[in-house]
């Protein structure tokens, strides 16, 4: 799981934040709060923490419960109460984040919010920054959340205006902020974590662990992908243009004329008569142009799209955090001893001195710590771990693959052991 954690100016927006998240469908067991209790509305909660401290803690959630500030919250979370915490004095907290705020039993905050919020994965710098913002009166809400509800709860998260921590810090230091002091972080652990997600879990073994220390293994990942942009285009304007054109016509006409011809014949009194009037009528005709325009479709400018695709190749470095476990003793330990034997055993005659194949027992070594190896065997990792060796140039596998084993295998089977 995921913990997402933000920053609100008035217990109401976090009240709203947290209303939604919980319509949303997060478990109201993953949902914590912390407010300071001088915005609530709440009165009588000391410093003192246990006995007749707690009493009046508790006597302070109900007060500001029926001021009505986090009025509904207590269906809401889950162990809604007041707290005294060092550095920051009397809050009202609920939710999972509380476990890690109070000591078993006595209802006292002994490890401080900045460690608890450590403890959660957010970086240590950034964990003051949240405290100092509770101290001065901010709430906050955080959410532990499974992988596809992530984006969910930062939505949520984010639509209701979150502090942004790091420019508020830049105000608090110019008004002479320095930091939290090392009291804050009393009791609490202080290992380092940036993007390793939450895990819930239980041990099987029954060892007694001391001073133990979580260190993150953090990976980049190459994320590739497309945006769409103006790559340019083509403008069409249509408009009107004249020029003068000739064309050729032939026209007839006609024409009458009248000419008077001397002759000199008889009549044929059976074809003229020749005393009758007569009227003799010609008329003439002729043609005219007659011009017309039509317009006519005589080509097309077709404009539109065509869609190619191409694949491009991203070239990038990615970084992930490499722990290396190595052995330490007084100069005669059990496993260089091993170690020692198993080199004589299998490269005492190639004519090299131990110190040529001790990197590849220490390194063999570390791999027995790595989570990402925890309940395989060798055949099942040797690709992975071949890989890395190689990627070190560390020499060529084949020679020292048996030392990388049997440092594996040794540290291994003796943390085995100690169950």
């Amino acid at each position: 799981m995921k913990t997402i954690v933000g920053l609100y100016d008035d217990i109401t927006t976090a009240r709203r934040v947290v209303e939604e998240l919980a319509n949303a469908g997060f478990e109201r067991g993953n949902i914590s709060l912390v407010a300071n209790n001088s915005v609530t509305g709440a009165t009588g909660t000391t410093g003192a923490t246990g006995g007749d401290g707690e009493a009046m803690a508790e006597g302070a959630a109900g007060g500001a419960l029926v001021g009505g500030a986090l009025g509904g919250l207590g269906g809401l979370l889950l162990g809604l109460g007041a707290l005294a915490i060092p550095g920051i004095g009397p809050v009202i907290a609920a939710g999972p984040i509380v476990a890690g705020l109070t000591g078993a039993g006595i209802g006292a905050a002994v490890g401080g919010l900045a460690g608890a919020l450590v403890n959660w994965g957010v970086p240590e710098e950034e964990a003051e920054f949240y405290t100092e913002g509770v101290r001065r009166g901010g709430t906050l809400v955080a959410v532990k959340s499974d992988e596809n509800m992530v984006n969910e709860a930062l939505r949520i998260m984010n639509h209701y205006g979150p502090v942004d921590v790091r420019e508020r810090s830049s105000t608090w230091r110019s008004e002479g902020w320095t930091g939290m002091s090392a009291d804050t972080y009393a009791d609490t652990t202080t290992t380092r974590a940036t993007t390793t997600p939450m895990t819930t879990g239980t041990r099987t073994d029954t060892r007694h662990v001391e001073n133990e220390a979580a260190i993150p293994i953090v990976e980049e990942e190459l994320r590739v992908g497309k945006r769409e942009v103006e790559k340019g285009g083509v403008r069409v304007h249509s408009y009107l243009e004249e020029k003068p054109v000739q064309e050729s016509v032939e026209l007839r006409e006609e024409n009458v004329y009248v000419e008077r011809r001397p002759v000199d014949r008889a009549v044929d009194p059976a074809t003229v008569d020749a005393f009758q009037e007569r009227t003799y009528e010609v008329r003439e005709r002729a043609e005219q142009v007659v011009a017309d325009k039509q317009a006519r479709v005589v080509e097309e400018v077709v404009v539109g799209k065509k869609v190619d695709t191409h694949t491009e190749t991203v070239s990038d470095t990615i970084r992930r955090t490499r722990v290396d476990v190595e052995q330490m003793g007084n100069g005669g330990s059990d496993s260089d001893t091993r170690f020692r034997s198993h080199f004589d055993q299998t490269y005492g005659n190639r004519g090299y001195a131990f110190s040529r194949y001790q990197p590849a027992y220490t390194y063999g070594a570390g791999l027995a710590g790595e989570t990402r190896f925890h309940g395989r065997d060798w055949n099942s990792i040797e690709t992975d771990v071949r890989r890395d060796w190689e990627s070190r140039n560390s020499g060529p596998w084949e020679e020292f693959k048996d030392a990388v084993r049997y440092g594996w295998e040794n540290v291994k089977d003796a943390v085995r052991d100690m169950g």
